[in-house]
């Protein structure tokens, strides 16, 4: 090694004395001087020698964009219940509005009827007009400088942004709208966990609940098929967290879900409402939680919930109409409604305090 060393430095010297050499002949400056600086530049380290080259360095714009995470703009648990937009969208109606003919009363029936003629029972019907929601995003300005400077398509970035913000708040609007008001109507239980604390003063969901709603839909004659019971994370947690003989049987550690319980279809949302536990009261949509509020657990049967989308319209101002700020402007409307139609067959499950 120390061989090499020696070799190397005597090589580097004999290179800088013939250059030094070669280039006082042409230049006229002191041929030793020359070669001294030479000899000695050879041996300045090369990251101190990058520090000149450092405005060449370049930079890479990949053209990809990241975006928010979120499971809020997926709700599966609305999967398969009943549609009615193919009333809507051949409508071509601004209101939006469709209706539905509810007829709760069964025709009696004769046993061994042996009185003629029969009587005539007329069944009554309801009109159930449903008027579709209106969701609108406000303007998003893209100005001609980014769409001239920016490296990835920023238009279309912000019209899938709309769309998962739309997608995002119509959702949560659906759960909240299936839950209970209160626990005023008989023919929508609403039931507070009984579990341990989890240490933080709420009580965990039991299998023991679950059963505990099945018992008040069975007595209340609440079709066994069509019963779709909506997890808020927490519960989902509790459940999990029960006993690992529960976990083995019920979870699913291909999807991560916890399958079918009791009756149940089991989904896992987590824009669920929240309640007031104290007087079982749900807070209003968008309303923000205090200190006694928690999320719940939505029951409802497919037979008493429905669905209808509508138009989607998206505006759109050019900037060659924007003088004085030349930018883009962009937004949408969209009509659609998930909501009950009627007040029985539904539940919600509260996480009590402590």
């Amino acid at each position: 090694m120390r061989t090499k060393l020696i070799v190397s430095i005597l090589f580097s010297l004999i290179v800088s004395v013939f250059a030094g050499g070669s280039i006082a002949m042409i230049s006229g400056f002191n041929p030793v001087l020359l070669s001294g600086a030479l000899f000695a530049a050879q041996f300045i380290p090369l990251d101190v020698a990058g520090i000149t080259m450092a405005t060449v360095y370049r930079e890479v714009w990949t053209g990809q964009v990241k975006e928010e995470l979120s499971t809020l703009e997926n709700a599966s648990f609305l999967d398969g219940i009943e549609d009615f937009s193919r009333y809507v969208s051949n409508s071509g109606d601004e209101m939006q509005v469709i209706h539905l003919v509810y007829m709760g009363v069964l025709p009696d029936v004769l046993i061994n009827n042996t009185t003629y003629p029969i009587a005539i029972q007329v069944l009554d019907q309801e009109d159930i007009p449903i008027s579709l929601d209106k969701f609108q995003t406000k303007a998003t300005p893209v100005t001609d400088d980014e769409l001239y400077a920016l490296s990835y398509d920023k238009i279309a970035t912000v019209k899938r942004k709309h769309a998962k913000a739309i997608n995002k708040t119509k959702f949560q609007k659906a759960i909240h709208s299936f839950a209970p008001a209160d626990a005023t109507n008989a023919n929508m239980p609403v039931l507070l966990t009984t579990g341990d604390n989890d240490g933080t003063g709420r009580k965990r969901l039991t299998v023991i609940d679950i059963i505990t709603l099945k018992k008040a839909l069975d007595d209340l004659q609440v079709p066994e098929d069509g019963r779709r019971l909506v997890l808020c994370g927490d519960h989902v947690n509790d459940l999990l967290l029960a006993d690992q003989k529960f976990k083995d049987q019920y979870y699913n550690y291909t999807t991560g879900k916890v399958s079918n319980l009791y009756g149940f279809q089991l989904y896992e949302y987590a824009g669920n409402p929240y309640y007031t536990v104290a007087t079982k009261v749900k807070l209003a949509f968008g309303a923000v939680a205090q200190a006694g509020d928690y999320k719940a657990s939505i029951f409802f049967s497919m037979e008493r919930v429905a669905k209808a989308v509508g138009w989607t319209k998206m505006y759109y101002s050019e900037a060659k109409s924007d003088t004085l700020y030349q930018r883009n402007l962009i937004n949408f409307r969209h009509n659609a409604i998930y909501l009950p139609t009627r007040e029985e067959a539904r539940g919600a499950i509260i996480s009590a305090t402590v």
